[in-house]
């Protein structure tokens, strides 16, 4: 009597014979990912959800209008307080009701409003910390001046404000199809979650593998950067390997904060890190040399064989060079691969379920999503065009490393290294929140984090988690390389490709649901549908969203074709960067030690 949704059509409706009613689950009793729940029961319980949250019936609200509510988010700002349940992350354990989702059978003394309580209690997140967790990114500024170095003045502005106009739209199409598939009955809690109910368990395996990688390699790349700050910091005394291991070590401590309100005063405290970091660079790099020690690393490496970069034999390096193209049409992969660290600047669309699943109003993530993304494209555009004005073809990434005199440096680096600690902590977060819930919980009937052993379980993965990091960033040390690689198999898609996908999917059947048939019924579980398979797709895909739609299957293959274009120029990149050397694993040289 389950109907197989591992297929992104609707089968035949298996819930139509006359006792439909005694053979009815009720949500609370579900299984996580249970291939009998429709998308018609989604949908029901969602638009149920969505009134509530504008009702605002459920216990006092902060005020949802006005710029500085998402620049001075309220602390004490946190989720609908429901009579007989806590608003804190661990609500419903402190209520005595232990939502262990790998075990459904235990819900069966808990009564639908106490299901729907228990989850809504666990929606902390105000728009003020979405907005902060958001721009919290530490390594998408600091690639822009490296990214404008190997696309020049013309193509560098034109990519990356289509990128970020782009950004936007997928931000909002992520929006629009969380918000008409999550409720209080059935949480959404991961971008794999929306695959999962638009198109099967292998949209979800695939979204959940390659958003696994992507926060992975994340800390990696900041265990990197700040590996290389400490040991530019130390003036190379300190073995590089010694300095990516502190680090490492530290996000064994950060990485034990589990919710992601409690990260949003971090978060806010990261954004102004990050800002402090980019004065003092740009005064630095208008009124100092570049860093030449480290032009191994510069933009210019990837051009004409270095010689952009290369000192004269009386040890005079040449001057800084700009350009209004590209700097060397015949290098079109280091082109391309400038191109993915401007996207990497547009990674956070991959979290914004994730921010989505714990905000208490998630009609209020529009407001922080655009906000966030005018921020990132002002902010960010001005400083890496200064940056890129200053140092041109000597532009390092990440740029902060790119500063000559040792004082100014260092003070970069040690606004850089503690900001990117906090955006290190927060993609490990969402990371093992996601192996966690879709391996161990799911597979391993292991407890969820709001219960006693899953904090303990929490504790112990994160040292597990950095420990791989390490090990990555260790035996990859090329960060430009690794960027641009997670920027072409995991960031591009998760902005770009998937997104269109998923609208494609959700407004075509909301729109063949719309064309006068009844639904779901919440009483007895029954639907009635008109038709089902490809016919009931296309029938709602010509509805009237046939425009959106078909622009969004040309974003999608849009997307898809510069994804691989990425993806080769990143491993091209990668494969030279080994054979001449200027890459090496697990060694004590710095990167930067040229």
């Amino acid at each position: 009597m389950s109907k197989p949704s591992a297929l992104a059509l609707d089968g035949p409706d298996p819930r139509l014979h006359p006792d439909a009613q005694d053979k009815y689950t009720k949500p609370q009793l579900r299984k996580l990912h249970d291939p009998s729940v429709t998308f018609e029961e989604y949908h029901y319980y969602a638009l149920q959800t969505r009134a509530e949250e504008t009702s605002q019936i459920y216990g006092p609200t902060t005020k949802t209008t006005g710029i500085l509510s998402v620049l001075l988010p309220s602390k004490s700002a946190k989720g609908a307080n429901i009579s007989g349940t806590g608003s804190d992350q661990d609500g419903p354990e402190k209520d005595g009701i232990k939502a262990n989702i790998s075990a459904p059978s235990s819900h069966t003394t808990v009564s639908d409003e106490e299901w729907a309580a228990a989850n809504r209690a666990l929606r902390t997140a105000s728009r003020g910390a979405i907005f902060y967790l958001t721009t919290t990114d530490i390594l998408g500024p600091f690639g822009l001046p490296f990214a404008f170095a190997t696309m020049g003045w013309g193509p560098g502005v034109a990519l990356y404000t289509v990128f970020a106009g782009m950004a936007g739209y997928s931000g909002y199409l992520l929006y629009q199809v969380f918000l008409g598939l999550d409720s209080y009955q059935f949480p959404l809690k991961s971008y794999g979650d929306l695959g999962y109910r638009l198109g099967g368990n292998w949209l979800r395996f695939l979204f959940n593998i390659l958003q696994g990688i992507q926060l992975l390699l994340n800390v990696g790349l900041i265990v990197i950067s700040n590996g290389e700050a400490l040991s530019q910091a130390t003036k190379f005394r300190l073995c590089f390997i010694v300095c990516c291991l502190v680090w490492t070590l530290v996000g064994f401590f950060v990485g034990q904060i589990r919710t992601l309100q409690k990260f949003g005063w971090l978060a806010n405290a990261a954004v102004w890190l990050n800002l402090m970091c980019m004065f003092i660079t740009m005064g630095a790099a208008a009124h100092t040399l570049p860093n030449y020690r480290g032009a191994s690393q510069a933009a210019g490496a990837t051009f004409n064989n270095g010689i952009s970069i290369t000192p004269s034999v009386a040890g005079i390096y040449p001057p800084v060079m700009t350009t209004g193209g590209l700097p060397d049409t015949s290098n079109f992969i280091g082109s391309v691969s400038g191109a993915m660290q401007a996207i990497f600047a547009y990674g956070g669309a991959m979290l914004f379920p994730e921010f989505m699943s714990e905000m208490k109003r998630p009609k209020d993530f529009l407001t922080a999503m655009w906000a966030a993304q005018a921020f990132i494209y002002v902010v960010y555009m001005v400083y890496g065009l200064f940056m890129y004005s200053q140092q041109g073809q000597y532009s390092v990434n990440p740029s902060y490393l790119g500063i000559g005199p040792y004082n100014l440096q260092t003070a970069g680096n040690v606004f850089a290294m503690l900001s990117a600690v906090i955006a290190a902590a927060l993609y490990g977060n969402i990371g093992i929140k996601v192996l966690y819930t879709n391996v161990f919980v799911e597979i391993f009937r292991a407890p969820p984090l709001t219960t006693t052993p899953g904090k303990i379980a929490w504790a112990a993965l994160i040292p597990i988690y950095w420990s791989i990091a390490f090990v990555v960033a260790a035996g990859i040390p090329n960060f430009s390389g690794l960027t641009s690689v997670v920027s072409a198999f995991c960031i591009l898609h998760f902005t770009y490709t998937f997104p269109p996908l998923l609208s494609v999917l959700y407004l075509s059947r909301r729109d063949a649901l719309l064309n006068g048939e009844t639904g779901f019924d919440p009483a007895t579980g029954a639907i009635r549908r008109q038709d089902s398979g490809l016919r009931r797709f296309m029938r709602g895909f010509l509805g009237r969203n046939i425009v959106w739609n078909v622009l969004n299957v040309l974003y999608f293959l849009g997307a898809l074709c510069l994804g691989a274009l990425g993806a080769y120029s990143a491993i091209e990149s990668l494969v030279s960067a080994f054979a001449e050397n200027t890459t090496s694993s697990f060694v004590c040289k710095s990167p930067l030690d040229g």
